[in-house]
């Protein structure tokens, strides 16, 4: 959970009370002028600016890194580009791809998932997440997100294959449910076999 300052800039700035014993001048503070008003202000204003400019130049050099094969290097800064713009859906959505590239399904799942609450019509989104669900062992729920992916790019060939894919790992599971198979239990089992001499 991200903390923040909470800066409420439609309050007026109080004076304090006539305290003798304060070290500071308080008729400086009192008597601030119009212009030193509205520069503290464009101060206030300027601040969200900035933190965009460094989310986004955050962001490219994660991409970069990303283009080089520097998977762990482009995460840690697209993570400093997400503390700072927790709402990127783009962002979520690459980042679920780069940590399906380095083996981590459950927090690409979840870096998926958070792309298309934040931007549910983007069928991108719903193709990554589905490929998350896939790698985490959930063909049916993949299914699912592949579908959604299909009613908003149906020419998308992407998600055609990727849903063929899942439809045929539920066919298999219930073949092997069918057979008798289980597929709690390994089908080989390997144990330490003592010689005794």
């Amino acid at each position: 959970m991200k903390l923040t300052w909470n800066k409420n800039k439609s309050s007026k700035k109080r004076s304090l009370p006539q305290y003798p014993n304060l070290p500071f001048d308080q008729e400086d503070q009192e008597h601030q002028t119009d212009s030193e008003l509205k520069k503290e202000d464009q101060n206030e204003n300027q601040e969200p600016l900035d933190s965009k400019r460094l989310a986004e130049s955050f962001q490219a050099q994660g991409n970069k890194l990303a283009e080089e094969g520097k998977y762990r290097e482009a995460l840690g800064k697209w993570e400093a580009s997400l503390n700072l713009m927790p709402e990127n859906a783009v962002l979520q959505e690459q980042k679920a791809q780069v940590l399906l590239e380095i083996g981590d399904a459950w927090s690409a799942l979840k870096a998926a998932a958070r792309a298309t609450e934040l931007q549910p019509s983007w069928a991108e989104a719903w193709i990554t997440l589905g490929r998350a669900q896939l790698n985490f062992g959930e063909p049916d729920s993949a299914m699912e997100s592949f579908d959604k992916a299909l009613a908003i790019k149906p020419e998308s060939v992407e998600a055609r294959d990727d849903r063929q894919t899942a439809l045929h790992l539920v066919k298999r599971r219930k073949q092997l449910h069918v057979s008798g198979l289980s597929t709690a239990t390994n089908r080989y089992v390997v144990g330490d076999k003592t010689e005794v001499s």
